[in-house]
């Protein structure tokens, strides 16, 4: 059977797609992968994500999200994408459970932060572990957190944290910033920013909360633990493309390349793209969410021309 069009990706991103695209009676097909909602699976308390003066909880958001998606009509397996083909009908979609042809196709597979790796990072997630200071610096008010990388990304966090916290320190693992001059001079020079240079993160620590941070040196200083509230890992973002193999142009940072006839076109007609895999920049829910509804529109006005 031909669809219309079919959705690769929950998320803001997706289920927003998914929403306008079925309310347009496009019966769209959404596949929500391996990891369904995305990044706010791992968020507790959302609180810039308008229309909730009080926050919602991350999986709260989301399962909201898919039950409107749901209720006008997408079509959401739980299935994961192994890869997109064009065809002559369209887009063979093929997933771990079945194969599919599409007419247009929307890629939502949002982008991984990339974590640490170390004891107590994954079970402290969205209890003090973060990977988005402007999602979560607010939780942090008059307390100690400290922002584990050396390249913008990393100064960046640190400086909007400083508006927060009472204290940041900046954990890099060489004895240099990698950051821009003008970023780095930012950092070195805030009243707030500590930097230990020379540093890794071996553990941390916490019970229900972080509590504090257990860091090796790669020099004679030693190993130091600090006390703290919060560890934000900054050591960049994986754009979740593997499964295009080439289909489309991704960007020098590997996200998907957009704005090429439409907001959300890419160099492939018939493939949109939306969200978190085609922005290195803001990453934000409710930019997400907003991409999600242009590439919808997009794909219902490039599949009535």
């Amino acid at each position: 059977m031909l669809e219309n069009l079919i959705i690769i990706g929950s998320g803001p991103a997706g289920y927003t797609a998914g929403l306008y695209s079925a309310r347009a009676n496009l019966s769209p097909i959404l596949f929500e992968g391996v990891e369904s909602g995305g990044q706010l699976m791992l968020t507790t308390d959302v609180e810039n994500y308008p229309g909730f003066k009080d926050g919602i909880m991350g999986p709260d958001l989301m399962s909201e999200f898919k039950l409107q998606a749901e209720k006008f009509g997408t079509k959401i397996f739980p299935h994961n994408v192994i890869s997109v083909k064009k065809s002559n009908e369209g887009f063979e979609v093929s997933t771990n459970a079945e194969n599919f042809v599409s007419r247009a196709v929307i890629i939502s597979t949002g982008a991984s932060a990339k974590w640490l790796g170390v004891d107590g990072e994954e079970r402290l997630q969205g209890y003090g572990v973060s990977a988005c200071a402007t999602c979560d610096g607010f939780f942090f008010k008059d307390k100690v957190v400290s922002v584990i990388g050396g390249g913008d990304s990393a100064m960046e966090e640190a400086l909007f944290l400083t508006k927060f916290a009472k204290k940041v320190y900046v954990v890099h693992r060489r004895d240099s910033f990698r950051a821009s001059a003008i970023m780095q001079e930012r950092v070195l020079n805030h009243e707030k920013i500590e930097v230990l240079w020379s540093r890794e993160v071996k553990q941390i620590n916490g019970e229900e909360s972080v509590s504090s941070l257990d860091l090796v040196s790669s020099t004679e200083e030693g190993d130091l633990n600090i006390d703290l509230d919060g560890v934000f890992v900054a050591i960049g973002h994986t754009p979740n493309v593997d499964f295009l193999d080439g289909l489309v142009e991704l960007d020098e940072k590997g996200y998907i390349k957009t704005g090429f006839t439409t907001a959300t076109s890419t160099s492939l007609d018939g493939v949109f793209a939306a969200g978190d895999v085609a922005d290195s920049i803001y990453r934000q829910a409710v930019t997400a969410a907003g991409t999600g509804c242009q590439a919808a529109i997009d794909a219902e006005r490039w599949l009535e021309s």
